[in-house]
């Protein structure tokens, strides 16, 4: 059974990965126009695919490397800098730019793409999932702590997507840019020591 450490680190990286309070404008903004049932839906929706998304790369994203021959160091090494490169979008708000620009041309319906894919259920966030399942080795126990973390913070998204106007009116626009700044710290760190992790597993194998 995995360390309540270890469980408190997946949590961080999966909420900074997901960046919930990110992506409640971009939700807001997808949604516009809609009524309260239908946007609910969207919601809902949304949080279901990409819920289903992650959990198969957690699940079978292992074996899917093994297959085409990467090893698991190599891929925690290429993980790392793509959430480092995710931290410097959200540091320097080119990941803001990009959803808006996202934002500004909506589907009819938003709730798979891109909301479910690539918001919630994004690069990062799926090599979140594997490089997680992967730390925990062949511990089913463990495998089910990372995948009922990520359904927590999935279920933490669906909830502030739910209260995002209300939110979003409380911290302003000032307010979700700090809060993001942070989340963009933290993932950076948590992103070097994946890069850290991985070259000590190769040089150690």
């Amino acid at each position: 059974m995995p360390d309540i450490s270890f469980t408190i680190t997946a949590f961080v990286t999966l909420f900074v990965i997901m960046d919930p309070i990110g992506l409640m404008p971009v939700f807001v903004a997808l949604t516009a126009g809609m009524d309260r049932a239908h946007r609910r839906a969207v919601a809902i929706r949304a949080a279901i695919v990409g819920a289903v998304i992650l959990t198969v790369f957690g699940l079978f994203g292992d074996r899917v490397l093994g297959f085409i021959g990467i090893s698991l160091p190599a891929f925690r090494i290429a993980g790392g800098i793509l959430l480092f490169l995710t931290a410097l979008d959200m540091l320097f708000e080119r990941r803001a730019a990009r959803r808006q620009d996202q934002s500004a041309h909506p589907s009819d319906d938003p709730s798979v793409f891109p909301i479910a894919m690539p918001l919630i259920a994004g690069p990062g966030a799926i090599a979140s999932m594997i490089l997680l399942t992967g730390q925990t080795g062949p511990s089913w126990e463990g495998i089910l702590v990372v995948h009922a973390v990520m359904f927590a913070v999935v279920l933490i998204t669906l909830a502030l997507f739910l209260a995002a106007p209300l939110i979003e009116r409380m911290l302003g626009e000032t307010g979700v840019n700090v809060v993001s700044r942070l989340l963009g710290m933290l993932l950076a760190a948590l992103s070097v020591q994946f890069v850290i992790d991985g070259v000590l597993a190769s040089i150690g194998g």
